[in-house]
């Protein structure tokens, strides 16, 4: 089996055995948001969930995986993750703490293994696409095993929309 050109994302989820696509797109860096990587690889936005890195108080950094269309809500990722209060990672932060760029932030394979929350909604789905790692590829899978290689944890993280 060739593992040339597999992200440590893919070869986290070899290694359990875990069934997934790789779906290449191209990478526009003007716009890395989740919306338009979902068009690019023919997904709805809310089946492609982004990976945000933040920090939590007391207690350090966490993963929270939500869907592309929707918003962080930090006070939801606080309680989720038993801490005080939460903020999003700046920036500079993402890459020395989980070897990934902007657009290419994923829990599985990162530098460190930080706790995960997953939003609820991610059990809706037969399949879902997350950075596989690096921008301008998605992995697709089911939520169940996504859930099982992130080592992720589901709670309530997005903002409510009023209609």
């Amino acid at each position: 089996m060739k593992t040339h050109g597999k992200t440590n994302a893919a070869r986290l989820l070899d290694s359990l055995g875990i069934a997934y696509e790789l779906r290449p797109y191209e990478v526009d860096l003007e716009d890395l948001t989740a919306i338009s990587v979902a068009k690019k690889i023919g997904m709805p936005a809310e089946q492609v969930f982004k990976t945000l890195l933040s920090d939590t108080a007391p207690g350090g950094h966490v993963f929270a995986v939500i869907p592309g269309n929707e918003e962080l809500d930090l006070k939801k990722l606080a309680i989720a993750a038993g801490a005080k209060k939460a903020e999003l990672a700046s920036l500079k932060e993402v890459e020395p703490l989980t070897g990934y760029v902007r657009g290419g932030v994923t829990v599985m394979g990162a530098k460190k293994a930080f706790p995960a929350f997953a939003d609820e909604t991610i059990e809706l789905f037969d399949v879902i696409s997350v950075s596989a790692g690096l921008r301008g590829l998605q992995l697709v899978m089911a939520p169940a095993d996504y859930l099982r290689a992130a080592e992720a944890s589901v709670a309530d993280l997005t903002k409510a929309v009023t209609r």
